[in-house]
């Protein structure tokens, strides 16, 4: 697989979670389509790192997976705990913070 292929994928799988973030109303398939987002720039930085020939990218990769790890606990928690709040994770129903 040469480093134009890997970009190609890099930037579908990018373009598809920003479609999923844009057009889905379920706030846990929205953390999921960032989560989608994220892994495709961790594979343009992996796919660059081996054009160049050293490991700077995936380097890269290993903080921004620490990083996503630690996202998805901190979102998880925000969604459960909304869910106990206001009994839906639909973001047209808790976009309005009156409450």
């Amino acid at each position: 697989m040469t480093v134009g292929h890997l970009i190609t994928l890099s930037g579908v799988l990018f373009t598809i979670g920003m479609v999923g973030v844009m057009s889905r109303r379920n706030i846990l398939i929205v953390l999921l389509s960032v989560e989608l987002m994220l892994n495709a720039v961790a594979l343009a930085f992996v796919g660059f790192g081996a054009w160049r020939g050293n490991l700077d990218g995936q380097i890269m990769v290993f903080f921004a997976i620490t990083v996503a790890a630690a996202e998805v606990a901190v979102g998880l928690a925000m969604v459960i705990a909304l869910f106990r709040l206001r009994l839906t994770v639909d973001t047209d129903r808790v976009s309005l913070l009156k409450d």
